[in-house]
């Protein structure tokens, strides 16, 4: 049998984003949170097929929309990447954002604003649309959070490291320049990857943190290294996740961790804006917008400013005769 995925690919600030607009499988209309556990059930082979070469890519990341169960929202999102299917992306939100309203795939209730029923909670999101195109996005995340400061890990190859264990979507493991690590100027990017997959090891058998308010979010999955910026911004930062994937962009998810750090930290305050450099130099615009509680954690609500651009239409096969069908991964 072969199938056909209808998908519009595009990127944000550089990492490519791929909206499955046609394809996809139906699902019954319960919360989006349940219907990410029952397409990681039934319906995975999809994710890997798009998202793993030979169709996509180690950075590759992608969504699927369906009608929202909140009311307050205007359509849900599941978000397919190599590393899983992940309660939230902000690069991935701004993408699909900017791609379904160009292509007339959603048509907010109201004109500028959208609602979005993420795995990880509602989503609100204004945009600047004045005419064919969305010039812009800002993307008002779920609550973030820092989760433990100052943990311990030794790292093999690099010594001990101390970094701070913060929520933005996902959780991450947030590196800052210390003795050991003296930041990201001459790093290459192999490298960054291989000292994330030891920290995430590393981590794993001792820190296991759990989303107070749902349990079906946890572990440190990815890591952000952190550094003084290179060009206009107020700092930068290198995102791991996956298996050997670092963000082209600076991370929605972790600008959203490491703003959730610094406040954590007393380093950044309700109002303030923190512009994250990715390692190719395009920008994230942050802003701490209210203190929030997440359970017993005090948090924030912060919102990320950026653009994405459409840059094709594609029809991709997935066909029971080809061996590489299901895709693959090199480790």
């Amino acid at each position: 049998m072969r199938r056909s995925f209808f998908c519009i690919d595009a990127h944000t600030c550089g990492n490519p984003v791929r909206l499955v607009a046609g394809g996809g499988p139906l699902l019954p209309h319960i919360p989006i949170a349940e219907r990410r556990e029952l397409f990681m059930r039934e319906h995975d082979w999809i994710r890997r097929a798009l998202m793993f070469e030979p169709r996509g890519h180690d950075i590759m990341s992608g969504a699927i929309i369906y009608p929202a169960y909140r009311e307050d929202c205007d359509f849900a999102v599941i978000f397919i990447e190599v590393s899983g299917c992940l309660p939230m992306c902000g690069a991935g939100t701004i993408g699909l954002v900017t791609a379904a309203l160009e292509e007339g795939l959603v048509t907010p209730r109201v004109r500028g604003k959208l609602s979005i029923e993420t795995p990880a909670g509602r989503v609100d999101i204004e945009y600047d649309k004045p005419g064919a195109f969305v010039e812009s996005v800002r993307m008002f995340n779920v609550a973030s959070y820092l989760h433990a400061a100052d943990v311990g890990v030794d790292l093999p190859g690099l010594g001990r490291l101390v970094v701070d264990i913060a929520y933005g979507g996902n959780f991450y493991a947030v590196v800052e320049p210390q003795q050991n690590w003296q930041g990201l100027d001459g790093m290459p990017a192999s490298d960054i990857v291989e000292l994330s997959r030891r920290l995430r090891d590393a981590l794993a058998p001792n820190c296991d943190p759990i989303h107070p308010e749902d349990d079906r979010i946890r572990g440190v999955h990815h890591a952000i290294w952190c550094d003084g910026p290179s060009g206009d911004g107020d700092g930068r930062g290198a995102v791991f996740y996956g298996d050997k994937a670092i963000d082209r962009s600076p991370g929605g998810t972790g600008t959203s961790a490491r703003m959730a750090q610094l406040h954590g930290k007393g380093r950044l305050k309700v109002g303030e804006t923190f512009r994250q450099e990715s390692l190719i130099g395009t920008v994230f615009k942050g802003r701490v917008e209210v203190e929030t509680n997440i359970g017993p954690f005090k948090g924030i609500k912060p919102s990320i400013d950026a653009w994405a651009q459409i840059i094709g239409h594609n029809t991709i096969f997935v066909d029971d005769r080809d061996p590489l069908a299901h895709g693959f991964q090199i480790r």
